[in-house]
């Protein structure tokens, strides 16, 4: 069966869709209120598709589906299949680490402790925490509250009643209550356990409220020191809670996630509130396949943070809406107050953690980054190829002396410094920016034509504002090379791209590795061309300074700055020495004229 005439029997239901290429591999797993419809999308005239959907339906061999009973189905299990086959053109989690989780085990007398394996076995997880350290340091708070066993021993009854245990030094110590050994009874153990379960939840407000009650019980029947030791509790606990509290509403309950998206990847930061306090937070990074919506991969990321924490709070704050819906959970869209707050500080994790992603990724792998960037600027500049090839051009003239230009080029990324090339201005009289553009363009363009028809840049860099862009864009216009390139503006002030055809400059997230690289172009262009316009000018006062010397001429400066290398070296010369290169009448005359020079 032909794979249109397989889709046009797929059902009018929500489920999940999987393409298979020639090999029988799954290449992309996809979620869908409506099978028919959905599938039907892929399979229009080409034109209508964006490039890496064009190059996923020409892969396709076979499509399969699994119906679901809602959305949310739906969602959980496109997650979970997408896990399993990790598809070519899926959104893929790129974190491959494991998170640590906070174990309850399911043992007569629990233990708690700190695991990266969650496993099925009727013990509680709490959890993940994205820093281990901050795992470990509420697992010290709650020791130092709770002298609770960390040994692995197995003990049950029966091994108490036979005696099989001997206490440890914890328990000599005080840090343990001796479960060991029978010491204390499982029924006062557990009491305990649960109290460090509401700790783990975040409950601790309820957790407080009772200590306060047990604390004035105990005082009343003039129990001081277990009062003393309720006391000791609520001040730790007070103090751990108020470490974690951001919002001013202690009502607060809710999910909050954010989204950071660049040209290929996502970065998400996931928060639990708890009474208005952080007790959970996660980041996670994504590799994104087909072009797809902020809303879909908003969804793959609430289905990733439901399948590692269980469940969703009945809220959820969100930046936008995801496009599924999930039964029980409201998702809120804040404008203002307390909940707008706490998705800002959300917000700001996710910026934080995508720019230190890049950072680790330019150090561990420069190509990659590299190439990152420039998918960036692809899609920033709405270009139809990868700018692998860019040049940025710059004019050097300061009061107006030896007006030059510089042209750097790089590649991938890279700087190609063997391309480099630099101008002296010919044709312009004075300081004309925009002239001198139009010519240092118009002649590196119209000898590539000749020479390098092949290797012309994708895009054209031009360090300024809309005069020297437009008047750059006329020399390439003048060549009929218009269509070959894109041609921009950079200009200093705001660190702005202006293009002529748009009325409003383009902002580049100064934190995005678009702007890094875009702006190093820039640089390196300003650099090259102030180095060169240095030294012309520096080689024009050394020769001016001799040739303005009655008798001294272009020859005969040259001879003299050859054989002494600097004009002070001339100057401190002798009469004599000068003499020996240029006769005596001229080494009087160049003598005196220097020493007047120095005076």
């Amino acid at each position: 069966m032909d794979i249109k005439e397989k889709i046009a029997l797929f059902p009018h239901s929500p489920g999940v869709y999987r393409y298979y290429n020639s090999e029988g591999v799954v290449i992309y797993v996809g979620k869908a209120k409506d099978l028919h419809k959905r599938v039907a999308q892929y399979f229009v005239p080409p034109e209508r598709l964006n490039t890496k959907t064009r190059a996923l339906v020409s892969k396709i061999a076979d499509a399969q589906y699994s119906v679901v009973d809602s959305e949310a189905d739906a969602l959980l299990l496109e997650n979970n299949l997408i896990k399993q086959y990790k598809p070519k053109y899926n959104i893929l989690l790129k974190d491959s680490k494991t998170y640590p989780w906070i174990c309850v085990s399911s043992e007569a007398y629990p233990r708690v402790y700190l695991t990266r394996r969650v496993e099925k076995n009727g013990s509680k997880y709490f959890g993940p925490y994205s820093s281990a350290y901050h795992a470990k340091k509420l697992l010290e708070f709650i020791r130092s509250l709770y002298p609770i066993r960390s040994c692995n021993l197995k003990i049950d009854e029966a091994a108490i009643e036979k005696g099989k245990f001997r206490p440890c030094l914890d328990y000599h110590l005080g840090r343990c209550l001796g479960c060991c050994i029978g010491a204390v009874s499982m029924e006062d153990y557990r009491k305990k356990i649960d109290e460090i379960i509401l700790i783990l939840k975040g409950e601790t407000s309820a957790l407080i409220k009772d200590y306060k009650m047990r604390m004035s019980e105990a005082a009343k029947d003039l129990k001081f020191e277990l009062a003393q030791v309720y006391k000791t509790r609520i001040d730790l606990l007070s103090e751990h809670y108020s470490k974690s509290i951001v919002s001013g509403s202690a009502d607060i309950n809710a999910d909050v996630f954010s989204l950071v998206i660049d040209a290929s990847r996502a970065f998400g930061n996931y928060m639990r509130i708890k009474n208005g306090a952080v007790i959970q937070s996660l980041n996670l990074e994504f590799r994104l396949g087909i072009e797809e919506s902020q809303e879909s991969v908003l969804s793959t990321f609430i289905a990733e943070i439901e399948s590692r924490v269980g469940h969703l709070s009945r809220e959820v704050i969100v930046p936008f809406l995801p496009d599924v819906s999930i039964e029980g959970v409201e998702f809120k869209i804040p404008s203002r107050g307390e909940r707008l707050s706490l998705l800002e500080l959300s917000l700001k994790n996710a910026r934080e953690f995508h720019f230190n992603s890049l950072r680790q990724l330019e150090k561990t792998d420069p190509a990659e980054f590299k190439k990152d960037a420039l998918e960036q600027l692809k899609g920033a500049l709405g270009m139809s190829v990868l700018p692998t090839h860019i040049e940025c051009f710059d004019n050097s003239n300061i009061q107006g002396t030896n007006p030059v230009a510089s042209c750097v080029v790089f590649r991938d990324g890279l700087p190609s410094k063997k391309d480099y090339r630099k101008f002296k201005i010919k044709t312009v009289v004075g300081a004309d920016d925009y002239a001198s553009m139009y010519e240092v363009v118009h002649r590196r363009y119209s000898r590539m034509k000749e020479e390098a028809p092949d290797d012309l840049p994708q895009l054209v860099i031009i360090d300024g504002g809309k005069g020297q862009l437009g008047f750059a864009y006329r020399a390439i216009e003048d060549l009929g090379l218009q269509n070959k390139m894109v041609m921009v503006g950079l200009a200093k002030r705001m660190e702005e791209i202006v293009r002529l055809d748009d009325p409003y400059p383009l902002f580049l997230d100064r934190n995005s590795q678009a702007f890094r690289v875009v702006t190093h172009i820039r640089d390196e262009a300003h650099r090259f061309g102030i180095t060169f316009h240095r030294s012309l000018r520096s080689k024009a006062q050394v020769h001016s300074a001799l040739t303005s010397i009655s008798g001294v001429g272009e020859r005969t400066a040259q001879r003299l700055l050859m054989h002494f290398g600097s004009v002070p070296r001339i100057a401190s010369a002798s009469e004599e020495e000068i003499a020996a290169l240029v006769g005596p009448a001229l080494a009087e005359k160049i003598k005196k004229e220097l020493s007047t020079n120095d005076k």
